[in-house]
């Protein structure tokens, strides 16, 4: 899990040690990903399944894609397909994806890079695994991140930002045991490069077997831990953790997150990604590809796929099946 790292780890800002006033966040649950498959048969985790959606606002899904080692002729990606309404964060650990959309724009990210589409008032678009890598095989490992837009910003119009992995902002916990790569928003004085419609952060901390790690963190946002490798404890509770489990944390100041110290030997490292925004606190209505705020917007998004005011490429995405609705949330 190669991402971004650093030969001296001392030599970077270390994360400030809370105030004796801070009031650390209980943990409020920890679940398991259940495994499936996305796109053309690519293996995931799903990481918010079975999370009440106003714990994860201003966040809709999350996939670990992979970790997986393709043999030669066995990458795969996804078909063409539409979106409106929220923006994909790609984040690539491992490997590489090529994106593509109906306006022209894409990249491709490897890495640690990432990639961040604001969808907006809809577009299609393609990820996959370029020739060159369909053809040899290789490691696939990586995070896509659906984040909600407001009402307000729901018709903004669709842009990419390819944010490559030297320009995370990179820290060390206060006793330099945890690198911390910043992607959005901030930790700290420290701020990513990723530029949002919604109020985020997120990064990615890579832990040495039996370090510690207490984040600073916004009492108007939420938090989450995600587990990509590794086993630790979360909260000062120091609940167990391991891979493919979230954490959701209630309110507070700071986040705590620790690697245990006997590592299995091919997961020397406790990986997490540490999640929160701004609560949007607003009606959601979500169906396959389009996250809206209401049912008459969803069915009027799959109407507009269909009479190609989102593009000409036809495409199927293919979760979920049925409309998921909630009403204003209310975060506490």
């Amino acid at each position: 899990m190669p991402a971004v790292t650093v030969t001296d780890i001392t030599a970077l800002p270390r994360i400030a040690t809370a105030g004796p006033g801070a009031v650390p966040r209980p943990v409020r649950t920890v679940t398991s990903a259940p495994s499936g498959f996305e796109g053309e048969g690519f293996p995931v985790r799903r990481a918010f399944a079975g999370v009440p959606l106003e714990h994860l606002d201003p966040f809709v899904h999350m996939d670990q894609m992979g970790e997986v080692e393709y043999a030669p002729g066995e990458p795969k990606g996804t078909a063409w397909h539409p979106h409106r309404g929220f923006e994909t964060v790609t984040y690539m650990l491992d490997g590489i994806m090529e994106h593509a959309d109906s306006n022209g724009g894409g990249g491709v990210i490897t890495n640690g890079d990432t990639q961040w589409m604001t969808a907006g008032g809809g577009i299609l678009h393609i990820e996959a695994p370029p020739e060159h890598l369909v053809v040899s095989g290789g490691l696939f490992h990586g995070v896509q991140l659906w984040v909600n837009l407001p009402r307000s910003r729901k018709w903004s119009p669709p842009r990419y930002q390819d944010i490559r992995a030297g320009e995370v902002a990179l820290l060390a916990s206060d006793d330099g045991g945890v690198l911390v790569r910043v992607i959005a928003g901030s930790v700290g004085d420290q701020h990513g490069p990723g530029s949002t419609h919604t109020p985020i952060t997120i990064a990615h901390a890579t832990a040495s077997p039996g370090a510690q790690l207490t984040l600073p963190w916004r009492p108007d946002f939420n938090a989450l831990v995600y587990v990509l490798a590794g086993e630790g404890t979360v909260g000062v509770e120091q609940r167990p953790i391991r891979k493919g489990q979230l954490a959701v944390f209630g309110p507070g100041d700071t986040i705590s997150v620790a690697a245990v110290t006997g590592q299995a030997s091919h997961e020397p490292e406790l990986d997490v990604l540490v999640l929160g925004g701004r609560p949007i606190r607003e009606p959601v209505a979500w169906m396959g590809p389009f996250v809206m705020n209401t049912r008459v917007e969803v069915v009027q998004a799959f109407e507009d796929f269909q009479a190609g005011r989102l593009g000409t490429i036809p495409a199927v995405h293919n979760t979920p099946t049925e409309v998921v609705e909630s009403s204003r949330s209310e975060q506490g």
